[in-house]
């Protein structure tokens, strides 16, 4: 009876020790990189390259649009800039014959002037032709839209055959870079330090338990920083326990990081020593 009890008590103070050296809440999500994809120039979609959900490679083609008038415009612009250039070089080399007359005294100095303000006229023509060439080429390039980064396909609106503007948004690319916010109780960051290990639990996977690590503890609560701020100064004061985001970073993603996503429910417990 008496090794019972003590097995009991020592069971109990083992409980004990390794409970108060955790802290824990259930106020706490998943956050990650949300990379929102939007159209830089405007026109009909002739092509709607991916679905719901896909995963994308880095430069994987999106969506494409109709590239027609932009390809017309890109070629016009090139056209005129070589135009613009072979007329700088024919005025360059003009001056170049003035000077030449002009040091054998064969012209006035009012035909060398003229001369070599054409040629800087023609020289800067040639340049700005150059740049509407470039600025054509780019709004060419930017009817196919690729994805700035791997990731899943989501929040998907556009569709083939609409017609979009500039800066509409299309879908939504979500990375596999994804970390905790959860919001303790001020009273439970005591001991809390960066660097703690962290086992994570979503709700989603109740017997995956994911280990991770407290990363950093914002400078301030949570309330502090939302839309409207409680004002404390005026009025009935009610001592309220305040709630501070502690970011948690994930030291290895499931497998299939798939499974997870922003704005799941998880619950983490922090030990603390």
């Amino acid at each position: 009876m008496v090794i019972a009890l003590i097995v009991v008590a020592l069971a109990a103070g083992a409980w004990w020790w390794r409970a108060s050296g955790r802290v824990s809440t259930d106020d706490a999500f998943i956050e990650g990189r949300i990379v929102r994809i939007s159209a830089q120039v405007a026109g009909r979609v002739v092509r709607l390259a991916v679905a719901d959900n896909q995963w994308v490679k880095q430069g994987d083609l999106l969506v494409q649009l109709d590239d027609r008038e932009y390809r017309a415009q890109a070629d016009q612009a090139e056209a005129e800039a070589q135009a613009a250039a072979v007329a700088a070089e024919n005025a360059a080399a003009d001056a170049r014959r003035a000077e030449q007359l002009f040091a054998r005294q064969l012209i006035a100095r009012q035909a060398l002037d003229t001369a070599l303000a054409t040629a800087r006229m023609r020289a800067a023509d040639a340049e700005a032709a150059r740049k509407r060439a470039a600025e054509a080429e780019l709004k060419l390039e930017y009817t196919g839209i690729t994805a700035p980064e791997a990731g899943r396909v989501t929040h998907r609106t556009v569709e083939e055959g609409a017609y979009v503007q500039v800066g509409q948004a299309l879908m939504t690319i979500v990375p596999n870079d994804f970390w905790v916010i959860a919001n303790f109780k001020e009273t439970q960051l005591t001991n809390v330090r960066p660097g703690q290990p962290v086992d994570i639990k979503v709700d989603a996977y109740p017997h995956v338990v994911l280990k991770g690590h407290v990363d950093s503890i914002q400078a301030g609560t949570g309330a502090r920083f939302s839309l409207l701020p409680p004002e404390n100064a005026t009025g009935n004061y009610v001592k309220v326990v305040q709630r501070v985001p502690v970011k948690i970073v994930f030291d290895r993603l499931p497998d299939d990081p798939s499974r997870l996503g922003p704005g799941m429910s998880v619950v983490p417990a922090i030990k603390t020593r």
